[in-house]
């Protein structure tokens, strides 16, 4: 009944590191760039960065560089090189020839939760051409969110589909599949005018400063 790595028989709580730390990262690096006061300020990405994307996320957000250790101590400085191949690559793809072409690019897409639209409504669609019948997004959906997407077996062959009527855009099923483009997130036509959190009715602070 002692928790590892004990000392003397005696454990304690650790740090905080690795993946978990990315999206409270990615959010400081955004905040420090949006701030008007801050956003000229040379910023350093650090905080579960294991691979190139998690590299061009920070990047994108206004980072100038970004650091690595977490990584490095699972994998070796290998991974360094791993993460500047896969990173030129990707610039390669896109067209940028230095970090400057896209450092900070993503910036102008962040904003602060109240001010999403509510009334943006996206539902999920699944390419048969591309679905390889794991079930993931099934599970997901079936279990733990909004019941659905349709299961059905035909030849011994597993289909998915997505029930309109029930989908509410949450894309879990999205980030569970293992295969890219698969599932998709199409924006529905609601016929509403945009509409944020600080001017909901049910809000009891809408319209005041």
């Amino acid at each position: 009944m002692v928790s590892a790595p004990a000392v003397g028989g005696k454990s304690t709580n650790g740090g905080y590191c690795g993946p978990a730390v990315k999206p409270i990262a990615l959010n400081m690096v955004s905040q420090i760039g949006l701030d008007p006061e801050t956003a000229d300020l040379p910023v350093s990405g650090i905080g579960g960065i294991n691979s190139w994307r998690d590299a061009a996320e920070f990047i994108a957000l206004g980072a100038a560089n970004v650091q690595v250790c977490t990584a490095a101590m699972l994998h070796g400085f290998r991974i360094v090189d791993d993460m500047i191949d896969g990173l030129s690559r990707w610039m390669d793809d896109k067209g940028y020839k230095t970090i400057e072409d896209f450092r900070g690019q993503a910036l102008p897409h962040q904003t602060s939760w109240q001010y999403l639209d509510l009334n943006y409504k996206t539902i999920a669609h699944i390419d048969p051409a591309q679905c390889i019948g794991c079930g993931r997004c099934y599970a997901a959906c079936e279990d733990t969110s909004h019941q659905a997407i349709r299961y059905t077996r035909n030849d011994g062959i597993r289909n998915f589909s997505v029930i309109e009527t029930e989908c509410v855009g949450c894309n879990l099923c999205q980030m569970t599949c293992p295969v890219e483009n698969c599932i998709t997130m199409v924006a529905q036509d609601t016929g509403k005018p945009y509409l944020n959190w600080t001017q909901h009715p049910q809000n009891p602070y809408a319209g005041t400063d």
